[in-house]
């Protein structure tokens, strides 16, 4: 009989409790200067963070350094850095090959408002990589997905987008919508209402934004048919829900019925980018969007975006029609960072390598889960993986609600309180960069291992 074939998920959510209210005490202890600190900043700072996201109970850590694979926050805890930037280090912390391409672009200038030689070479290095032969840069994800869509409107002359419900594509107001809506409030789980996530949203973006549930080809042809929409903006695997693998057919169903009411397909490839591959997460799933977002681990740690179509598409920005603009847009130094990061970091074998130390943890973590008969799973994609605190794969919105956050919170508090470092979104997934040794991804697993044995004693 299996350690939980005894204990009802209910109860491991009640022992989870426990686990959460002791650690809560352990953490506030080792963490008093990050307290401190915090609450200095919110005089100055709304929730004393410089984004909201940054923000969580009972108070985030405050780093004051990080290198390699690892932080240390102002108490001098160490940490093996699982969380890396949100997905944002495959390259690691302060890699040296980013350190040097930045230094020596230092001392010919950090920003000319005019070209440099660099962004072709950036551009042409990401054209390999997706097959899509034209680019722009921007400075973050948000305006990457903003600028994509904007250029899908150019192109159709259409003014409705479709987004998946529980999707994050930034936080610009078309897509701050039903990012993880309230369920009774959200309508029917086949065709959701669109709910604001924010106050600021005006009621004419509310009607020109759709929200369909992801893995539901149906429910995607009813809301195109009307030939009415500019663009389905979608994660090719979603990464706001743990991760959310798309059912098999589904993505290039996608790809079909988009053509056939000729709406423009945009995959948003912030966080699966090239942690999905060396091809990003379009290469992995075989289907070739129209328009493509990037941001996050292309700039090596540097703020950089950028987004890449079609001819037809970018044709948009060519003849005029489109604008794209921005003063730090394709700034010598973010382009030092990415060619470092595309040509001699993230390379095919370098990424290959991450991705197998991925494996070898989820293995491991695997082995834990079933050992103990836990109803949860591991999901991996690329460099990436969760632990996902539900029996079966969950492949929408609705399922990822099912789960159980008690767990997951009680992992996560336990985890930090042992020098190791996730999102703090419960919903995030880890990363496996670069320069994450095999013994660095084993931390994970030795730590998980702990609050299991202590989960079921």
């Amino acid at each position: 009989m299996s350690a939980t074939e005894s204990i009802p998920t209910r109860e491991l959510a009640e022992r989870a409790k426990l686990i959460t209210t002791r650690e809560l005490g352990v953490y506030m202890d080792r963490t008093r200067g990050s307290q401190a600190a915090t609450q200095r900043a919110r005089k100055v700072l709304p929730m004393g963070v410089p984004s909201s996201f940054q923000a969580y109970d009972p108070h985030p850590i405050v780093v004051r350094r990080a290198q390699e694979a690892w932080m240390e926050d102002v108490d001098g805890n160490r940490y093996v850095d699982f969380d890396m930037g949100y997905g944002a280090l495959f390259s690691g912390h302060c890699h040296p090959a980013v350190r040097r391409a930045v230094e020596t672009q230092l001392d010919n200038g950090t920003l000319f408002v005019t070209p440099c030689e660099a962004n072709a070479d950036v551009a042409e290095l990401l054209r390999d990589r997706y097959g899509l032969p034209m680019w722009r840069f921007t400075n973050s994800g948000t305006e990457a997905t903003m600028d994509a869509i904007r250029v899908a409107r150019g192109v159709t002359g259409r003014e409705k987008i479709v987004k998946v419900e529980g999707g994050y594509h930034g936080h610009h107001d078309e897509v701050m919508i039903s990012m993880k809506p309230p369920v009774s409030e959200a309508g029917p789980a086949d065709s959701p209402r669109a709910i604001p996530s924010t106050a600021g949203i005006t009621r004419a973006v509310l009607r020109d934004t759709i929200v369909v549930p992801f893995n539901n080809l149906e429910a995607l042809e009813r809301a195109l048919q009307g030939g009415d929409v500019a663009c389905f903006i979608v994660e090719p695997v979603m990464e706001n829900i743990g991760i959310c693998k798309p059912l098999p057919g589904y993505l290039q169903g996608v790809r079909d019925i988009t053509r056939k009411y000729g709406t423009m397909l945009i995959f948003d490839e912030v966080k699966t980018g090239i942690t999905a591959g060396w091809g990003g997460a379009s290469g992995a799933v075989g289907v070739q969007p129209d328009l493509v977002a990037l941001a996050k681990s292309i700039g090596g740690g540097l703020p950089l975006g950028a987004f890449g179509g079609t001819y037809e598409c970018m044709d948009q920005i060519s003849s005029g029609k489109v604008l794209h603009l921005g003063t730090y847009n394709g700034n010598p130094l973010c382009m030092a960072a990415a060619t470092a990061v595309l040509t001699e970091i993230c390379t095919p074998e370098a990424t290959d390598s991450a991705i197998q130390r991925n494996r070898l943890l989820l293995d491991a973590c695997d082995t834990i889960i079933a050992r103990a008969g836990l109803p949860a799973h591991t999901v991996q994609f690329g460099a990436k993986g969760c632990v996902t605190w539900a029996a079966e794969p969950i492949t929408n919105y609705r399922d990822y609600k099912a789960t159980d956050f008690d767990l997951a919170f009680a992992q996560w508090m336990h985890g930090i309180n042992r020098g190791v470092l996730l999102p703090p979104g419960l919903d995030e997934q880890w990363l496996i960069s670069v320069l994450h040794t095999d013994a660095d991804a084993l931390r994970y697993a030795a730590v998980f291992g702990e609050f299991v044995d202590e989960l079921l004693a």
